[in-house]
């Protein structure tokens, strides 16, 4: 019985059992830091690749594949097609006037371009001053929104190609001859111009991540297709032109359904436009967090995540450049809270939670302390959350067709 251990089993079970429990235990802490050390790096990689990897692999694919460049010189004059252009606005007339006036002013020749001011229900005096203005034609339509606003005008329009603007923009004098250039290729059914963004005073900082969103644009454009637009300057042909949901924009719902149809959306740099930038940071985030209320429900049902009418490319684009940063807050969030869970585990995760703590203390010191790096901290601190943010209001009350001037744009 002694050779066989019969006898010392249950005394050996005994002693080993809280060897063996600790063992275990140690082993289940030891999985639960690799899964949450599994979740920060992903998190991190994402971000990372969102914000600097994916532009660098434009970077390369825009240098492989040698993308067509569009330029203003490829549609002779005798050839130009008959543009209207149009300006959904509400509330405008403290920029109406100028506006009608700049689009008359254009490098253009003027039997070929047509002026149209959709008002969207305007409770002030700007269809009145659109018409002394001198814009071809006035609508005066029921508070629907500007969607609506653009749908009714584009059924009045004349022009081959219907280009829009906001009513706070300025084009530069040759920024419509550059617009439809890219309409002498077929296979282009929208094209969107620059816009430079004007803060001559304010703690703003849109213009920095702008101009690298610019940047981004033009090689998605030289790549395959831009995956948004903006409201400042763009255009369609007439028959590519789409009626979409009253609270999906056009600058961000045209581009990939348009990919979707068969057509290229590029972008053309030289079009130039202008406008005021939101003069504050907080300002900032209230525009963005109301511009996120309407994307939301683009990416979710709109048909933005539906991979049908992609190519590969195209859809890594869409995931890369739209659906990663929109979960950028959430991917912060994540690594945050895992950081400080791994303190201990490691030197760079305590580096991680130290960097992520500064950033948020420098966007809590900026109001107090406004100096360029706590700003851009706060800047992308509070735009960041925006994208939350107007996920949250979107969820909680939906979201209103009608739009509000942005406070400081005019």
């Amino acid at each position: 019985m002694i050779a066989g251990g019969g006898f010392l089993r249950p005394w050996l079970r005994g002693v080993r059992a809280p060897g063996g429990a600790a063992r275990a235990r140690d082993r289940r802490q030891s999985s639960a830091v690799t899964v949450v050390a599994i979740i920060f790096w992903l998190c991190v990689a994402l971000l990372l690749y969102t914000l600097a990897g994916y532009p660098a692999l434009l970077a390369l694919l825009a240098r492989v594949r040698h993308g067509r460049a569009f330029t203003a010189q490829e549609i002779p004059e005798a050839a130009l097609p008959a543009v209207s252009v149009i300006v959904a606005a509400y509330a405008e007339e403290a920029v109406i006037e100028r506006r009608v006036a700049n689009l008359r002013a254009l490098d253009y020749p003027r039997e070929r371009l047509e002026v149209i001011v959709a008002c969207d229900g305007s409770p002030d005096g700007t269809p009145q001053l659109a018409r002394a203005a001198g814009a071809d034609l006035v609508l005066e339509l029921p508070r629907g929104g500007k969607i609506r606003a653009q749908d009714a005008a584009v059924e009045r329009s004349r022009g081959q190609i219907v280009a829009f603007s906001d009513a706070n923009a300025l084009w530069e004098a040759g920024a419509l001859r550059r617009l439809v250039a890219p309409f002498v290729d077929p296979r282009v059914g929208y094209v969107c111009g620059e816009l430079r963004l004007v803060n001559d005073r304010g703690t703003n900082q849109e213009g920095l991540y702008w101009r690298y969103e610019m940047a981004l644009r033009a090689l998605e454009s030289r790549v395959r297709s831009v995956t948004a637009g903006n409201g400042a300057i763009y255009a369609t042909r007439r028959e590519a032109y789409m009626v979409v949901d009253p609270i999906m924009g056009h600058d961000l719902s045209f581009p990939f359904n348009m990919v979707k149809r068969g057509w290229l959306a590029v972008f053309a740099p030289d079009a130039r436009a202008s406008e005021k930038m939101v003069p504050s940071i907080e300002g900032e985030f209230a525009r963005k967090r109301r511009m996120m209320s309407h994307t939301w429900p683009i990416v979710l049902r709109g048909g933005m995540l539906s991979p049908r009418g992609y190519d590969a490319l195209y859809g890594l684009m869409i995931v890369s450049h739209r659906v990663l940063r929109y979960l950028a807050p959430f991917l912060h969030a994540i690594a945050l809270v895992t950081s400080a869970v791994l303190i201990g585990q490691g030197w760079i995760y305590a580096l991680a939670f130290a960097l992520q703590a500064a950033i948020l203390a420098g966007a809590l010191a900026a109001p107090a302390w406004p100096v360029r790096p706590l700003l851009v901290a706060r800047y992308y601190v509070l735009t960041t959350s925006s994208l939350a943010a107007g996920l949250w209001d979107w969820l909680r009350q939906g979201t209103q067709a009608g739009w509000e001037p942005a406070e400081g744009t005019r």
